[in-house]
């Protein structure tokens, strides 16, 4: 939580700064209003209780009330909350709000068109491929939208990759060196590119292996020889459009970055009423 909030602060402050200047000049500082976020498109909603986060910091006299949870799936047109509360504050704490309503639910929603797609034949995952400072958030939205989270970071688990096998001179070498240094609760997970690479991973022990890039021929070869020995992810040029055919050659899991980098926002508004 205290993360959460700190989030919401350096975004207020970024959008503040030394005041609304446009509601000050128009508004009575006293005025109290009522509003209503409403959603524009069909989405997976997530960050409403950010959203009442953003509202309650702002003014903690305002009044938030959510007719809409996290997971829910949304229709166009659906009251998502109502706000009363002094108008300026309202308008302040408006745009910040919606943001992350947007981006969240956007990440929810394309999550659960893959988790979708794939029908429980494999688990889908997230990266690390998020917005510097709004990963936490990003990756809630991925479980919202019934995807499963990877490494958090760098520090919480080992994912051997091209530049990690170049600069130690090979895969068995670099598994070598994990298995020998990491602590033991960590599982190894390698990145391979070809059959040779599979065998190669397979032979010195790597718990989990990725199969970078590789086409649907290859990855049911791989997965075929691989069997019960290790783990597999698939990672890389996973579409909405392959991502059942990736699925169905067996792997464990998939990977997809274009659940953070690239979400497209979901269409929200909030209406103000006068009291």
């Amino acid at each position: 939580m205290f993360e959460i909030k700190k989030i919401i602060t350096m975004a207020l402050e970024e959008d503040i700064g030394t005041g609304d200047v446009t509601s000050e000049a128009l508004l009575m500082k006293k005025q109290v209003a009522s509003g209503k976020i409403v959603a524009k498109e069909a989405f997976v909603l997530a960050g409403i209780e950010i959203a009442r986060e953003v509202f309650e910091t702002v003014n903690p006299c305002t009044i938030f009330r959510a007719s809409k949870k996290d997971g829910d799936k949304i229709k166009e047109g659906t009251v998502l909350a109502e706000m009363t509360g002094n108008v300026v504050d309202l308008l302040v704490a408006e745009r910040t709000a919606l943001n992350f309503i947007q981006r969240l639910s956007g990440i929810s929603t394309i999550t659960a068109a893959f988790v979708g797609k794939v029908r429980g034949r494999a688990t889908i995952v997230d990266t690390r491929k998020t917005i510097p400072g709004l990963r936490s958030l990003e990756k809630y939205a991925v479980k919202i939208g019934g995807g499963n989270n990877h490494r958090v970071g760098l520090f919480d688990g080992i994912l051997i990759k091209d530049n990690h096998i170049a600069a130690c001179g090979g895969i068995t070498e670099a598994v070598t060196r994990a298995q020998k240094n990491a602590p033991h609760t960590l599982k190894v997970e390698v990145e391979v590119s070809s059959m040779d690479e599979v065998q190669e991973a397979l032979d010195c022990g790597a718990n989990i292996i990725m199969l970078d890039n590789m086409d649907v021929e290859k990855m049911r070869e791989a997965v075929k020889l691989i069997g019960e020995q290790a783990l597999i992810e698939a990672s890389g040029n996973v579409s909405l459009d392959n991502v059942d055919d990736i699925a169905l050659t067996g792997v464990d899991f998939i990977s997809v970055g274009a659940l953070t980098h690239s979400a497209p926002a979901v269409d929200i508004s909030m209406k103000i009423e006068g009291n």
